[in-house]
């Protein structure tokens, strides 16, 4: 599997190639802090399976040996990299890729630091737009 994607300004682009170790919704207020929202969707590849096509996204180091990297122009979140956690894994953030329906979430993870609300979602009402 080849999938593409970027930044929200299409400054920073990467593909990926091959199979992702795992895909999982990240519940941690680390991820809440960086991203601005209560979960982040992840897809785990192995570093050799990444290529970054195009621009240099900037780096931050958010806690430990977790380094976050995303566009210095636009600050959308592109990957996140722990070697000490994840060694030889590269983490992208599913909601930039090209197509996001092609990586669904596998599991639900560090759900002990999840915001209490996000458990009961599915009672809330819908609308297909803006609700006028």
């Amino acid at each position: 599997m080849k999938l593409e994607g970027g930044c929200q300004c299409g400054d920073v682009r990467y593909a990926v190639e091959g199979e992702p170790e795992h895909v999982a919704l990240c519940h941690c207020a680390d991820c809440r802090k960086s991203s601005g929202a209560p979960t982040v969707a992840w897809a785990a590849f192995k570093w050799p399976e990444f290529t970054l096509t195009s621009g240099k996204p900037s780096i931050y180091n958010s806690s430990g040996s977790a380094m976050r990297h995303f566009c210095p122009r636009c600050g959308t979140g592109i990957l996140y990299a722990n070697e000490e956690y994840l060694p030889g894994l590269v983490d992208i953030q599913v909601a930039t890729l090209d197509d996001p329906d092609a990586l669904p979430p596998q599991a639900h993870i560090q759900v002990a630091e999840r915001v209490g609300w996000m458990q009961h979602l599915d009672k809330l009402p819908e609308f297909e737009r803006y609700p006028g």
